[in-house]
């Protein structure tokens, strides 16, 4: 049996994903935010941890990259995708919906059925579309919008099904664990890393890429955050195609050690979409072979 850790409460879209990949066996640990799950893999109180990172519609969830890139380290091992459609629920179907409970993404993704049908209602925000679920069965407000397994958790009725306002959302979340363990490669992998640059100036970001681009290894996803440190001074997270143990990645890895002021590594897990690295001949594992065993053998005298 195994502990996770997910973004609360229950009823969660994060729990809904994280049941993909758990079993009855395993215990399943809600928490208040995205920072208490994370810290509770650090504490040790819990083995892993299953947070969002990206919406497509919504974007990044900030809180989780600053978590991964500041702190006691932690290691991406997995990742779970999860189409997101929201319902409207309330204690009852006569309920007079004038405050409407959800949270912020939740509300952005659902803005043109609100429009549409409750025009004058307040939004309310709170820190997960099931918070806000759990307080419409304590009375707080008239309704929630969340995902449908928040309505048979608290006991509500579903109003309104498939609500959001992009029928192809979908969510990306990552399984996190302390450092130690690497998955295999699977020919299906991706690499995810911090890179934090010592000075800003002129080029800096196409330092990082040219890091890659000259070796062939194609990005997913790049996103600066703010260090903290002073106004100006940032951070990059990048998602690379590929694992560390491809001869490509590593060698672009260790380009950027030698240029970054710091580099994070946050783990090389499979693709949720099983999508393989785009390649070609002169990025191989082979063709890195090839030259590394050349470049030994001019300096042994066997090759010119």
């Amino acid at each position: 049996m195994s502990t996770f850790a997910y973004l609360g409460p229950i009823g969660t879209f994060t729990e809904a994903a994280l049941r993909q990949i758990t079993t009855d066996a395993d215990e399943l640990i809600p928490f208040a935010n995205v920072t208490a799950a994370l810290n509770s893999v650090r504490d040790g109180s819990t083995s892993h941890a299953l947070v969002p990172i990206e919406n497509s519609v919504e974007g990044v969830v900030a809180r989780t990259l600053d978590e991964l890139a500041t702190g006691d380290p932690l290691i991406i091992t997995g990742e779970v995708t999860l189409p997101v459609t929201f319902a409207l629920m309330a204690k009852n179907q006569e309920s007079k919906i004038s405050r409407i409970a959800t949270h912020p993404h939740a509300e952005a993704q659902c803005r043109t059925y609100i429009a549409r049908n409750y025009p004058d209602a307040e939004i309310i925000s709170t820190a997960s579309t099931a918070a806000a679920a759990e307080a419409i069965s304590r009375g707080e407000f008239d309704a929630a919008i969340a995902a449908p397994i928040a309505a048979s958790h608290y006991g509500l009725e579903i109003i309104a099904t498939n609500i959001g306002d992009n029928d192809g959302a979908v969510t990306r979340f990552v399984l996190v664990s302390k450092p130690g363990f690497i998955p295999a490669p699977t020919g299906h992998d991706r690499t995810s890393l911090a890179a934090f640059i010592g000075r800003d100036h002129a080029g800096a970001l196409l330092e990082v890429l040219t890091e890659f681009s000259v070796r062939g290894v194609n990005l997913t996803f790049i996103q600066s955050r703010p260090t903290g440190r002073e106004l100006g001074h940032y951070h990059f997270i990048i998602d690379a195609e590929g694992h560390i143990n491809d001869a490509r990645v590593g060698d672009a890895l260790t380009g950027l050690r030698r240029i970054c002021e710091d580099l994070r590594f946050l783990g090389s897990y499979p693709r949720a979409d099983k999508t393989s690295p785009t390649s070609v001949e002169r990025s191989s594992d082979a063709s890195f072979s090839e030259s590394t065993q050349w470049l030994d053998d001019v300096r042994q005298g066997r090759a010119v």
